[in-house]
């Protein structure tokens, strides 16, 4: 199952709208801001998801039953673009474990370039729900590899993956190789174009060297 939030008008749209614009781009604690206000939209819309239960809870004047999640979930990110986002979902599942995935793009010199997993902290993860995000999906490899490195801590019942810009290519590569009833992707919005570069166009630009300058 595929999520567009960007196809409803909503406070969504003006966020991606500045993250995506060159100009804010050069406040980069506006654009980490952004990041963080664009996750908590996906952790409010991706909760209708999650499993709730019924709890009894006394006030000042007497007794409400409310509805409260039954578990928390996992969330996860990949190092270091992903940390800002991942905030802005923690925000709201403010009580939830955390991991944590460094995956780096190693280029050679004909061009070509591998993803290289170096680090991977995480809880364990059998029979739990799996929030893992990551601003941008241009090739789906990163996210693939991430999600498979997190497999070593367990497996998780069900996995939700958000990003708020991804390619079609990405996206496709996923369905081939990663996705089945298990998953769900939360995405902002999807660019048809994917450079030989392996760059989302118009994408962004580098989300990490946005939010914390030039590695």
């Amino acid at each position: 199952m595929i999520h567009v939030l960007g196809k409803k008008s909503s406070l969504l749209n003006q966020f991606i709208s500045e993250v995506r614009d060159v100009n804010i781009q050069q406040d980069s604690m506006r654009f980490r801001r952004n990041l963080e206000r664009i996750g908590e939209i996906f952790a409010y819309e991706l909760s209708k998801k999650l499993n709730w239960e019924k709890k009894e809870v006394t006030t000042s004047l007497g007794v409400a039953e409310c509805e409260v999640l039954k578990e928390q979930p996992v969330i996860a990110t990949i190092l270091r673009a992903g940390l800002p986002l991942h905030q802005g979902i923690l925000n709201y599942f403010d009580k939830a474990e955390n991991a944590f995935v460094s995956a780096y793009r190693k280029h050679h010199k004909d061009g070509r370039f591998d993803v290289q997993v170096e680090y991977m902290s995480s809880p364990e993860l059998d029979g739990k729900t799996l929030i893992i995000s990551d601003p941008m999906i241009a090739t789906g490899l990163s996210m693939k590899l991430a999600c498979k490195e997190l497999t070593q801590k367990g497996l998780p019942v069900h996995t939700h993956i958000v990003t708020i810009l991804a390619s079609m290519q990405g996206l496709d590569y996923l369905k081939k190789n990663l996705l089945n009833d298990k998953f769900t992707v939360w995405v902002g919005y999807v660019d048809d174009e994917l450079t030989a570069k392996a760059f989302i166009v118009p994408g962004l630009g580098d989300a990490g060297d946005l939010a914390f300058g030039s590695k």
